[in-house]
């Protein structure tokens, strides 16, 4: 999964989540900043309700922290989503020496992880596309 720093990046270019069991996140400002957490069906929730999507915490005894909202979260992708949400823009991963380049259509980087590599890839695709194109949509299989 990207660093915290580069999520937030990537949400701020218009990325968009739509939670899924498996999916990484941390919470911001709340000094909470360290911890992650995961989605997953039995202690970390998704609700629907008439105002959006609350992550709930079920069975937390640690914090006062029932649930929140979606968008107090930032998704923290893997390199599985990033490489999926690169699409047809995306053409190779290679070893360079320590390093990981991601290669494609006007995408050329170079970074210290591969998950690096995918979200600065992904944050020039976002930062390139025109004001009409919406953001690409986070449905994965």
């Amino acid at each position: 999964m990207v660093p915290l720093e580069l999520a937030i990046r990537l949400r701020d270019a218009g990325l968009t989540w739509k939670p899924a069991v498996g999916d990484w996140f941390a919470i911001p400002d709340r000094e909470m900043d360290d911890d992650l957490f995961v989605l997953s069906d039995m202690t970390i929730q998704v609700y629907e309700v008439p105002e959006g999507s609350l992550i709930g915490f079920n069975g937390t005894t640690e914090w006062a922290l029932d649930d929140l909202d979606k968008d107090e979260a930032v998704w923290l992708p893997r390199e599985d989503q990033l490489r999926d949400l690169l699409g047809a823009a995306f053409g190779a991963l290679s070893r360079v020496g320590d390093a990981y380049r991601v290669t494609g259509t006007g995408i050329d980087v170079l970074a210290d992880s591969a998950e690096r590599a995918y979200g600065e890839a992904l944050l020039g695709v976002l930062s390139g596309r025109t004001g009409d194109e919406p953001p690409p949509d986070r449905r994965l299989p």
